[in-house]
């Protein structure tokens, strides 16, 4: 019941980087703005906090002939007919729906312009009570006792927040796939070797070697003996995986990690019950290094390579993925209507830049834990299965004749026939997506308030209902542990507004959906051309906008009438909007997502930033770029709000207590000459540990807390979040004050530009 009362509660949020539109090519080319939105398609609510009107008959909503955009409150209403308000297009009216509209209040579509309907589900009834929610863990025992203890208490988390009637499968894979029965008195392990050769498949397909349903076992009954089988989990010896590979070259071991060969036995395995048992399941595939055996294995040596010396770009060189494989993976499971997660828990190079098509392109995450002493992989595992998900999801997104979605940005895979189409295999609360946009022709908006900009998602998705306790229908246990599925219709229509000149377009801009747009062209542009090409696109936006802001208001001052030197208002401050921009692109360029190889960036952490931020909505991508720090002048009463991230910041505030949130981590830093009887760590009822609780319960993942005295414990992991006063470009603090010098320039890159 509190997930059918949470699904009831999903919402859809939608952000543009600019409130008003540009009003035509012009206007949008001298403004130096990217022109796009953010959406939240399966949001808790939407960026105003309000929900959705609930309905019902989603498949009897009216359409346009024209440009196929659904019926809305914004559409001109007569009696036999409706013009579409995205395409003009006057269309008629079937009797039955003139019928239905005649009562007011009677339709969800003629009282709201934001829309959840439910749709008819497709198969007979019998069918659509059996969807049980499936889930599957893989687990790599090419592994250390560390890492397995590490993934059962995950697995143990995980088996507390799955609900009744949901079923779930341990398998695991080294050289030898293993399939558990956990169904009899004492648990049963099958195991089936691997071959060792990159194109081999199994010899046996595994639903011989274990009937499926032995392998998936109810949770509710099942419970404690999942957990004893878990506890039989044993790292394979060295000595096992030696005999069964062989010795490979020069006498060399080959490793044992047939990670490739097992997802796709798993998934075709699965697959033959896909919309029978199940109408999604999702594999967790416990990973602890790369796939170093059989088909998919990964040639790691790519990363020891000395690309310096060769006058290669690492960067460049490590973005790529290396094979296929796994990309085509993806679509083996997205056919076998399988979702996976992919945790990695490990610090040796896994070559994440192949294995993450695998988890993004089949509506998974990609999680990264360097370590097993202080991993967050239990907790992360919890959330993830007790919030909210859709799945088989399609998301569309339509605009008005003068204008249209250009690139569109996110993990989902586009529809191979439709334009603007996307497919979204599974989508919770939190997953967002992100359009920019062209003008269809060079005339632009209308100067008349008549003719708005119109813009109207519509987002087709499937829930689990579970199954309801009704204490008074008395009937049968069986049926009351059968989930039912939904299908269902959330359309939002959107009426903007277009500037009528640049400031008005100025004063309109979100920096936050700013920073999400830029954020996903340069992930693209270093994943084509390499970090060195991100970055350069990155600074010279930044320069093109401060000249196009700058020639708009007038502000240039040139030095007694010289040409040479020139100081522009670099920090935009004739426009509240803009100003934080410089510093987001500064930080932006500190992140790890843009430093070099050689400053010491990991390529795996790299990809797992890319994957992290293309999914964030901006306000957590803001934070996770640009933290924010507050102070308390004691653990129950905070001093200021906001501090700018530098040393000068902390001594000038003369605050004892810092607290800094940089989204998957969170530090408590109390100051060298705090007083020594403030309570250390904060104590747990106190106004900080509240706020640092409600940020935790509202993260997509579990960020890392971290408590530190000054003076007394090592504090480079804060002071390494200080940024401004180091350096863009490389490592370390310099001479020059970091983020003053990077505004110098940019007022020197501005002046050559206008030139």
């Amino acid at each position: 019941l509190v997930v059918h009362l949470l699904i009831k509660l999903a919402s859809m949020a939608v952000r543009a980087t600019v409130a008003r539109f540009p009003i035509d090519p012009e206007a949008l080319e001298s403004s130096g703005l990217p022109w796009g939105v953010t959406v939240t398609p399966f949001a808790a609510k939407d960026e105003s906090g309000n929900t959705p009107v609930y309905g019902s008959d989603g498949h009897l909503l009216p359409r346009c002939e024209n440009c196929w955009a659904y019926y809305n409150t914004y559409c001109e209403q007569e009696q036999w007919a409706w013009s579409c308000a995205l395409c003009g297009t006057l269309n008629g009216l079937s009797s039955e729906v003139i019928a239905r509209y005649s009562l007011p209040q009677s339709c969800a579509e003629n009282m709201s312009s934001f829309i959840d309907l439910e749709l008819p589900v497709e198969g007979s009834e019998e069918e659509a009570m059996q969807a049980r929610p499936v889930f599957v863990a893989a687990v790599d025992l090419s592994s250390s006792e560390e890492f397995l203890e590490l993934t059962k208490s995950a697995l143990l988390a995980a088996l507390e927040a799955l609900g009744p009637g949901s079923l779930f499968g341990l398998a695991t894979f080294s050289h030898k796939i293993g399939l558990y029965d956990v169904q009899g008195p004492i648990p049963v392990v099958k195991n089936v070797f691997i071959p060792p050769d990159s194109d081999g498949t199994l010899p046996i397909e595994l639903e011989d070697v274990m009937p499926l349903l032995s392998f998936l076992a109810p949770v509710e009954t099942c419970k404690d003996r999942i957990a004893s089988a878990l506890e039989t989990l044993r790292p394979t010896t060295s000595w096992e995986r030696t005999t069964a590979a062989g010795q490979g070259l020069d006498g060399v071991l080959l490793g044992g990690r047939g990670f490739g060969v097992s997802m796709e036995a798993l998934f075709n395995y699965l697959g033959s019950e896909y919309g029978n048992t199940f109408a999604l399941a999702r594999v967790f595939a416990f990973l602890s290094g790369p796939p170093d055996y059989g088909a998919g294995h990964l040639d790691t040596r790519r990363y020891g390579e000395q690309y310096a010396s060769k006058g290669e770009d690492a960067d460049r060189a490590l973005l790529p993925e290396q094979t296929p494989f796994y990309k085509d993976l993806a679509a083996v499971a997205v056919q076998a209507g399988v979702c996976v997660d992919i945790f990695a828990v490990t610090n040796e190079y896994t070559d994440l830049a192949s294995l993450k098509f695998l988890s993004i392109e089949s509506g998974g995450s990609l999680f990264l834990y360097s370590n097993t002493d202080d991993s967050t992989l239990p907790q992360d595992m919890y959330r993830m299965l007790n919030r909210p998900y859709a799945f088989n999801c399609v998301l569309r997104l339509r605009t008005s004749s003068e204008f249209k979605p250009g690139h569109s940005y996110g993990h989902f895979f586009p529809d191979p026939q439709y334009e603007n189409v996307q497919h979204i295999i599974c989508c919770d609360s939190y997953a967002t997506y992100a359009y920019d946009f062209d003008f269809a022709n060079t005339v632009g908006f209308s100067r008349h308030t008549s003719e708005p900009p119109m813009l109207q998602i519509a987002f087709q998705y499937t829930v689990v209902v579970p199954p309801e306790e009704l204490s008074n229908s008395g009937s049968s246990s069986a049926s009351r542990t059968k989930h039912s599925l939904k299908r269902r219709l959330r359309i939002r229509t959107l009426q903007c507004g277009a500037a009528q000149n640049i400031n008005e377009l100025y004063d309109s801009v979100d920096p936050e959906v700013v920073l999400s747009i830029l954020v996903h062209k340069v992930i693209l542009a270093s994943l084509e051309q390499g970090v060195r090409e991100g970055r350069m696109l990155l600074h010279d936006w930044l320069v093109i906008l401060t000249a196009q802001y700058n020639e708009a208001c007038k502000v240039v001052q040139y030095a007694h009438g010289s040409s040479t030197t020139a100081h522009f208002d670099v920090a935009f401050s004739q426009c509240p909007q803009l100003q934080p921009l410089p510093r987001l692109v500064f930080a932006l360029l500190r992140n790890p997502l843009l430093r070099f190889h050689e400053e010491g960036v990991h390529p795996d952490y790299r990809i797992y930033l890319q994957c992290l931020f293309s999914a964030l909505e901006p306000s957590s991508l803001h934070r996770a770029v640009y933290p924010l720090l507050t102070s308390y002048a004691t653990p129950d009463k905070q001093a200021f709000p906001r501090h700018s991230l530098s040393r000068a910041a902390l001594i000038t505030s003369g605050s004892p207590i810092f607290f800094l949130d940089a989204f998957t981590t969170l530090i408590v830093f109390y100051s060298s000459t705090a007083d020594p009887t403030l309570p250390f760590p904060p104590p747990h009822d106190c106004l900080l540990r509240t706020t640092i609780n409600k940020l935790k319960q509202e993260r997509s993942i579990t960020p890392k807390l971290i408590f530190i005295r000054g003076g007394q414990d090592d504090a480079t992991v804060f002071e390494n979040y200080l940024i401004e006063e180091q350096d863009v470009d490389g490592s370390g603090f310099t001479s020059v004050m970091g983020f003053v010098s990077f505004l110098e320039e940019i007022n020197q890159s501005v002046l050559e530009y206008m030139k």
